[in-house]
């Protein structure tokens, strides 16, 4: 398994190397429908990528050295799917805070998978 595990992450780092990063809701920003929800973080997404909501791939963009840190697989009962965000040069601080911001609610849950 500890191949598929380090394989996992090589595609990863492979994706967002490849890929432009598009921070559509910088730090400190309101989130569009959610009034209520400033973002900690920058949050964005891999222009050109797709996920469940077939948006570009979501990702938090930390204050550290730009490397694919982790991952947050997420449910979301009002949307009724499912998806993974990618970490990239997240500290511990905020790490914790966006693993907080996918889980304050009673409709979206998520977990952490570090690297």
């Amino acid at each position: 398994m500890k191949r598929y595990d380090k394989e996992f992450w090589e595609m990863l780092d492979a994706l967002v190397h490849a890929s432009e990063i598009v921070i559509d809701r910088p730090k400190g920003t309101v989130h569009p429908r959610y009034p209520e929800f400033v973002y900690q973080v920058d949050y964005g997404y891999l222009k050109h990528t797709s996920s469940m909501d077939g948006a570009g791939i979501d990702v938090w963009v930390g204050s550290g050295e730009k490397q694919v840190d982790a991952v947050i697989c997420t449910v979301d009962f009002r949307k009724r799917d499912s998806e993974i965000k990618i970490l990239i040069g997240c500290t511990e601080e905020e790490k914790m805070v966006v693993y907080q911001a996918h889980n304050e609610t009673q409709y979206m849950k998520g977990i952490m998978i570090r690297r």
